[in-house]
């Protein structure tokens, strides 16, 4: 999940048991290590009703990338569509997969046919009542080829046929893949086995909508949502106003634990910048820090401040058909030019975890041997080295320094300078160890989603560019095949599918990854995963900067949130969070 700059969920039983005891062990030692917890509060006691407001603020966005959970691919607008929609399964706070709208869920002695009993009386927004057919129509409304979903193909792949209905060749996915024997039953066949087919089943794809609400209002419905219509999630829309806000009070027909906040704003703030001056002028519940703001915010009182690692992280990356970066010894030069000790300690004030990893620690898989390109252990590159095989690949190429193209790096900062300095800062590395100059392209970060989009097998497409990877649920394979593999819509670095020397080896390191993902061997799986991964980084396929440390500040006054390596909030959480006379708080006036 492509999250803050981000693009930003075993799950069988068999699954769960194998995976999570490392996952966990991992996770809680990380967590110790670095902080993070659930809020604190001196509260004595809950806020009255009309103060049971929770006022968020959207960073670094002007609007909603969608509102759609069949095209939903980054934080924002992933965040929305979780708090008016839900799915069969989904991540609880220790990211294990709970039934949702499932009652339970089965899997055949065959591997690949799976059975989701749904709860009883279940209904959308409008009271209308949600049955098999609603979940079936939603998943194959998903992989409607005129949608154009850019991850449908990824987190729905698994579903037999997905690929024919995607590309138009059927005509619907139910009665094929997608069976409803009674109105409580929903049956999904897999193509293949595949341990992961719970937890690619948590993404926001698989979310259920309604039939109607489309019917009447076609794909662009988001401005409809005030109806009350459509969800099955916590909160219903009450209001949304483009470039402003969005509201959203407790949806009464919510199957699960009601929400004790009576609303929830969320606000658009363009600049990320501003936000936390909005959080010390009380307007917002929470704010990001930045690396200037740290040592005020750790002195706030009653425990405003927060910092939970994540499993995020940032990365740069080139395009395999676009010149120079066809050369992996011009790729290579790049990436160890690059000081990423630098960037976490003078840039980022150690908020931020430098690494050569895809996969990050805190995950299953996670290989703490893994080097980056060219056997170079340090996360503070190679300079020396990085001139030598920049030299070479010039030599390789028929260019010298001053014949070298120009290079233009998109990248999107959401306004943030934390994030302006950090590629400034890796602007001047690359002038100082290979002698060029590349220009920055600071753009719009839908945009940027759309412009990677359209990089997918286009020598023409962007460059180079930077973003980060969330982990959408606790599997390598979210970090391996869903992203590197052939076919991949979120495979814009073009790794095997190129025609460089190094194609041949890519698309057996592409195999590789899809053998890891039907290895019922777990420790042997992770293995496979190892050694994809380090192919992956030593033909520079990304450049791993660093791991995300998410470093906020909250109000005393909100309770009851679990912060977790996901940096999201569980659609029956929200039953324990509320408002406390705890001061200070947001100021709730404008809203009540």
């Amino acid at each position: 999940m492509q999250l803050h700059t981000p693009d930003t969920q075993s799950r069988t039983r068999i699954t769960t048991c194998r995976l999570l005891p490392l996952f966990m062990g991992i996770l809680m030692l990380f967590v110790a290590a670095c902080g993070g917890g659930n809020n604190t509060s001196t509260s004595s006691g809950k806020a009255p009703d009309d103060q049971q407001i929770l006022v968020k603020p959207v960073e670094g966005r002007s609007e909603l990338q969608t509102f759609d959970p069949a095209l939903a691919t980054e934080s924002a607008a992933i965040n929305a569509v979780n708090m008016v929609f839900t799915g069969l399964v989904e991540l609880d706070d220790k990211l294990q997969v709970q039934d949702q709208l499932a009652a339970s869920h089965s899997l055949a002695a065959d591997g690949v046919t799976w059975t989701f009993k749904l709860k009883p009386g279940l209904k959308f927004s409008d009271g209308k009542p949600l049955t098999s057919a609603d979940v079936a129509y939603s998943l194959d409304r998903a992989l409607a080829p005129d949608l154009k979903s850019p991850v449908s193909p990824v987190y729905l792949g698994l579903l037999k046929d997905a690929d024919k209905r995607f590309s138009g060749a059927v005509p619907s996915l139910i009665n094929d893949s997608i069976l409803t024997p009674d109105p409580q039953t929903v049956v999904l066949i897999a193509k293949s086995k595949a341990a992961y087919f719970l937890q690619i089943l948590t993404y926001q794809t698989s979310f259920v909508v309604e039939k109607s609400m489309i019917q009447k209002y076609g794909n662009n419905f988001a401005a409809h949502l005030s109806e009350g219509i459509g969800g099955d999630g916590p909160f219903k829309v009450a209001s949304y106003t483009p470039n402003k806000d969005i509201e959203f009070v407790p949806n009464p027909n919510y199957y699960g634990p009601k929400p004790k906040l009576k609303k929830v704003v969320m606000v658009f703030y363009k600049q990320a910048d501003t936000v936390y001056r909005a959080y010390q002028a009380n307007q917002v519940d929470s704010s990001s820090v930045s690396s200037t703001e740290i040592a005020s915010a750790k002195q706030l009182p009653n425990g405003q401040y927060h910092s939970i690692p994540q499993l995020d992280v940032e990365y740069f990356t080139m395009n395999y058909l676009a010149k120079p970066f066809d050369n992996l010894k011009i790729r290579q030069a790049f990436a160890l030019s690059i000081d990423k000790d630098a960037i976490a300690h003078n840039v980022f004030k150690d908020a931020a975890i430098p690494t050569n990893h895809i996969v990050p620690q805190g995950m299953p898989g996670y290989n703490e041997n893994l080097t980056a390109t060219h056997s170079v252990t340090s996360t503070k590159g190679n300079a020396e080295l990085a001139k030598q095989l920049f030299a070479e690949g010039l030599k390789e190429e028929n260019l010298t320094v001053s014949t070298f193209p120009q290079i233009t790096f998109t990248v999107s900062t959401l306004g943030l300078t934390d994030w302006r300095n950090e590629f400034s800062a890796v602007q001047q590395m690359w002038q100082k160890n290979l002698g060029v100059t590349v220009k920055i392209q600071d753009e719009d970060f839908n945009k940027l989603l759309d412009d990677r989009n359209s990089t997918v097998n286009n020598p023409k497409g962007m460059q180079m560019w930077a973003l980060d990877w969330s982990s959408d649920y606790p599997d390598p394979q979210d970090w391996l095949t869903l992203i590197f593999d052939k076919g991949s819509p979120k495979n814009a670095f073009n790794y095997g599918q190129n025609t460089t020397p190094l194609a041949t080896e890519q698309q057996a390191n592409q195999l590789l990854m899809e053998q890891a993902d039907v290895n019922a061997d777990q420790q042997a799986r992770l293995k496979q995963y190892n050694q994809a991964e380090q192919a992956l980084i030593n033909d520079v396929a990304w450049i791993p900067v660093y791991q995300s440390i998410s470093t906020l500040v909250r109000k005393p006054c909100v309770v009851g949130v679990v912060d977790n390596p996901q940096n999201f909030t569980p659609p029956d959480d929200w039953s324990n969070i509320y408002i406390s006379d705890a001061t200070p708080c947001a100021n709730t006036k404008q809203y009540s």
